[in-house]
């Protein structure tokens, strides 16, 4: 991971091209998600400065940082990382005047992100670029009141940022093409996974995934199928551990023995199609939230959310450790193949 003194930003403003460091990022809106991205950049090595109009939001701020902090340590901290980097102001002016890049993660309510984000942009430098970690709404219409719209753009995270690599970036209708490159690139040198979508949808990408399965979870707890907590395994101890290995087609490239994806394509229309047309459309009653309640509480025993959370975290820190070790074993293999294919 690059230190803060070599990462720059270059985008259009105003039709040139401009160079800009990042040494100063600006935190708007310090809940969960806001608190996560701003202990992320701190443990990257770069200045912080946070504000959220929220009663003790600065002293549950600091909380999060600390709690975070340790385990965050087990991956890997830059070398200028510290909880000491961080600043905070109540005035969103303050906090924007000088920084380099923006990441808001206000309540995701429409007119309030409209007025806020225009805000922002009479209030940010106008070579900085203004990222939104919003989950439901398009930067179109985010960007819909700002005077500089072509440096805004969707950086949307999974909970919590700190932790889960993925970042989805996508563009508005009026965000520049080399906005949309740096936010990548920026991303990726922090050490995130991004991912670039290349056309707006509602709930971007991950979300949407998350929904599909979803609904199909409250499907078959409402049809009795089973029950919470077998539901819940059936995801996390079968598929859910293979796709933290590899994505769907990957593994269905597997799945097609040694014929792979094609073998697989070949046989799609008669072994999934069938049950893409069985899939359920549950109606969310109040009897299914309850079941699906009692059942999750059922599940938790005593664990409260933080100790829950807890033990989320350091299970994916570990992972995310192993997945890097093999990444490290493939690229130093990765010469001695190339050699032996040269000979």
């Amino acid at each position: 991971m690059q230190d803060r003194s070599s990462q720059e930003t270059r985008f259009m403003s105003g039709g040139n091209p401009l160079q800009k460091p990042i040494r100063r990022i600006a935190v708007v809106g310090t809940g969960v998600i806001g608190a996560s991205w701003a202990t992320l950049f701190l443990a990257r090595g770069f200045d912080v400065i946070a504000t959220d109009p929220a009663p003790n939001a600065e002293s549950n701020l600091r909380r999060y940082v600390d709690t975070a902090w340790q385990p965050l340590a087990t991956l890997g901290l830059s070398p200028k990382a510290s909880p000491e980097h961080l600043s905070f102001t109540a005035d969103l002016s303050q906090a924007l005047a000088d920084a380099d890049f923006v990441q808001e993660s206000a309540p995701d309510l429409r007119e309030l992100k409209i007025k806020l984000f225009s805000e922002m942009d009479k209030a940010t430098p106008a070579d900085s670029i203004i990222a939104s970690s919003s989950a439901g709404l398009t930067m179109s219409v985010l960007q819909s009141a700002c005077d500089h719209p072509e440096r805004c753009v969707i950086g949307h995270p999974l909970n919590p940022p700190h932790i889960i690599p993925l970042v989805e970036v996508v563009g508005g209708a009026k965000t520049s093409p080399e906005v949309v490159q740096q936010a990548m690139s920026f991303y990726a040198s922090i050490g995130k996974k991004p991912i670039h979508l290349r056309k707006e949808v509602v709930g971007h990408v991950a979300n949407r995934l998350q929904a599909a399965l979803y609904r199909e979870v409250a499907y078959v707890i409402e049809q009795d199928v089973l029950d919470v907590a077998a539901a819940d395994a059936a995801v996390c101890w079968g598929p859910g551990l293979r796709w933290g290995v590899m994505g769907p087609n990957l593994l269905f490239h597997l799945g097609g023995g040694t014929g792979g994806i094609q073998r697989f394509m070949e046989r799609l229309p008669a072994s999934m199609a069938p049950w893409w047309n069985d899939l359920g459309k549950p109606e969310l009653t109040q009897k299914l939230k309850q079941t699906i309640i009692d059942g999750t509480l059922e599940q938790a025993g005593d664990r409260s959310v933080e100790q829950l959370a807890r033990e989320r975290d350091e299970m994916v820190l570990g992972f995310i450790r192993l997945r890097r070790k093999a990444a490290q074993a493939q690229a130093s293999q990765a010469p001695s193949v190339r050699s032996r294919k040269k000979a």
